[in-house]
């Protein structure tokens, strides 16, 4: 930390703030449920990518997904500088999950009737979170200027994010579009605005990395349990439990656990490692939010393919469900990859060759029917798996993370 940063985080009142104490900040009872508000938004949209297969509605789902994601990842950087266990900023919370629910609400609706209560209600925790941190802080803290600039942007977009709301059609993706890449990219060039400047690195290094590596494991789960009530809960809808529903549940099931395995098995605690003992610890985070919402959309995309293939198993193959059941493993993998690449310094040669198979599952995937299709995805991810989890164990030198330089 720079000299004067301290001298500000000294100075400032630090009421509201986590004790920095040496001590790693732990996720919450609040800040997980919290996070249920982003479990239904999931929900939401799987559904909605199921329903609205051409590829415009897929860009559509898109850019509704980086604007959960990145509700949800601006929150996240809150909470891992404000106490949540404090009153005041457990307040906020719960306001902006009312707000929340009636984002993930519109989510269905959002570029038809309900789009203008979606960006109302997105703005408003956007702006007005930003807006409540800023008075936590008040004039004089290290911070302030730093969530001054977020601010601004935020605001910038939020005005994206409203026009979009007034119009239809291309002329509402298009502001979305806008809006979102506004609050994407903006941090990666430090909220630059006239006046107020940009921040820079030492504005970040008192991020607690171990605390944003634990929210974005969080929400991974979050999403993969999801998907997992998602697949019950569509066997359960069925009339008549047939032999190939069962075995469509089984496979959608057993990709799941893939899945998790891939994730959870040795790199979720490397990444917790590779933020702690990085130099820069919140540049390093925000390597992976940047990263998350790649590998967490595919477990979306998955989850929409998981609904068609118990509901249909015997139905054959076309263009949008082709993408669908191979699309969202291969956005897993290779989000996964990119998170790898982050933790360890490399993209694992196991998920080049799980993005290789996939790519040449699609081909014959034209001439077979959606379980088929599916049990090859699944067989895929479990190789991916298998083939990452023995390497990882197989070496010590590997399960040393990377630290960002």
């Amino acid at each position: 930390m720079s000299s004067d940063t301290a001298r500000g985080l000294t100075r400032a009142p630090a009421r509201f703030l986590r004790e920095r104490d040496g001590h790693e900040a732990h996720v919450t009872n609040v800040e997980l449920f919290f996070d249920l508000i982003y479990a239904f938004a999931v929900t939401q949209l799987s559904h909605r990518l199921m329903h609205n297969l051409s590829a415009f509605g897929a860009l559509e789902t898109l850019v509704l997904w980086f604007a959960v994601w990145l509700g949800w990842q601006y929150t996240c950087w809150v909470t891992n500088w404000f106490d949540p266990e404090r009153i005041q900023v457990r307040l906020l919370l719960f306001a902006v999950m009312v707000i929340g629910m009636v984002m993930a609400a519109s989510l269905p609706l959002a570029y038809g009737e309900r789009g203008l209560v979606f960006a109302i209600s997105y703005v408003v925790i956007q702006v007005g979170r930003s807006l409540v941190v800023l008075v936590f802080l008040g004039r004089d803290h290290a911070l302030t200027a730093n969530f001054r600039r977020i601010c601004g942007w935020l605001a910038i977009s939020g005005a994206a994010w409203i026009a979009g709301g007034l119009l239809d059609g291309m002329p509402r993706f298009a502001c979305w579009s806008v809006a979102v890449l506004c609050e994407y990219l903006s941090p990666m060039f430090g909220f630059p605005l006239p006046v107020l400047g940009r921040s820079t690195s030492a504005d970040w290094r008192t991020t607690e990395g171990g605390h944003i590596a634990e929210r974005c494991q969080a929400f991974v789960i979050l999403a993969l349990g999801e998907s997992v009530v998602v697949t019950g809960g569509t066997l359960s809808d069925l009339a008549t439990w047939t032999a190939p529903s069962i075995i469509a549940f089984l496979v959608c099931f057993a990709g799941s656990v893939a899945m998790w395995w891939v994730y959870f098995d040795t790199s979720s605690s490397a990444g917790s490692r590779a933020i702690a003992s990085s130099r820069e610890p919140g540049l390093m985070a925000a390597y992976f939010h940047y990263v998350h919402v790649i590998l967490i959309a595919g477990v979306i995309v998955s989850a929409a393919a998981d609904d068609l293939i118990i509901l249909h198993p015997p139905e054959r193959i076309d263009w949008p469900t082709a993408w669908l059941l191979l699309g969202g493993p291969a956005i897993y993998v290779a989000g996964n990859g990119l998170y790898k690449r982050v933790v360890y310094g490399l993209f694992p040669l196991s998920h080049v060759v799980g993005l290789v198979l996939l790519a040449l599952l699609a081909p014959f995937a034209f001439h077979t029917d959606l379980l088929m299709t599916g049990g090859l995805t699944t067989v895929v991810m479990i190789v991916v798996a298998a083939w990452e989890s023995v390497s990882r164990r197989g070496s010590t030198q590997a399960e040393e993370p990377a630290s960002a330089e």
